[in-house]
């Protein structure tokens, strides 16, 4: 393979788990008034940190945002996850050809992380390499998440690809000098390829992409 290491987004890319995130965000904002729907959470949240969306919610709203939003928010997720969740087509298949380290870096919480991986029956293949913004205090689009990701696997940026669905996770990887593979729909495609990714649309086509 070209790459000696590979570093993959979680939500969006490993487990088809954005969806649901949004449906339940969404709801619970609009209850408050927020008058957000998917066009704007696409612009404005794909990729972003929790607590910068609630921000955006806050400002949005005639009222502070309830103190325990986030925790009803985490708690809803987690039950819809554990219902709903689906891994991403292809992506169990790909993983069996990947004969490199790999791992995965996301925004979410280590536990998040962790139901996620678990549900869609991708734990075993990422035990050991999982790697939390939360653990070092940093979100995309900083690059220090997949910095952090490469250095705990013992590789460099450059020996490493990212593979990411999302503007704020390209934006980090190019920032941290890493080749980026952008995993995209017909309606993100140009925004992925403007800030530097190689895009594609299925997981079996990214096998022949970083071999």
């Amino acid at each position: 393979m070209k790459y000696q290491c590979i570093i993959f987004d979680c939500d969006g890319v490993l487990v088809d788990s954005e969806s649901i995130s949004t449906r339940v965000l969404l709801d619970m904002a609009n209850v408050l008034g927020a008058a957000i729907d998917v066009d704007f959470f696409e612009r404005n949240f794909a990729g972003k940190s929790l607590k910068s969306m609630l921000e955006v919610i806050d400002s949005r709203i005639d009222q502070p945002l309830p103190s325990d939003f986030e925790a009803r928010y985490r708690k809803q997720t987690y039950e819809a996850f554990r219902r709903d969740m689906k891994p991403i087509e292809g992506i169990h298949q790909l993983l069996d050809t990947i004969k490199v380290p790999y791992g995965v870096a996301s925004s979410g919480p280590p536990e998040k992380i962790r139901l996620n991986l678990t549900t869609v029956g991708l734990i075993d293949k990422f035990e050991g390499r999982i790697f939390s913004s939360y653990d070092i205090g940093s979100w995309k689009p900083d690059p220090d998440i997949f910095e952090y990701a490469a250095r705990e696997m013992g590789f460099s940026p450059q020996e490493c690809a990212v593979v990411e669905d999302s503007i704020a996770g390209v934006m980090a990887a190019m920032k941290g000098g890493f080749d980026v593979f952008g995993f995209a729909t017909t309606k993100n495609q140009r925004e992925l390829e403007k800030e530097g990714a190689t895009v594609f649309f299925h997981m079996g086509e990214l096998g022949d992409l970083i071999r």
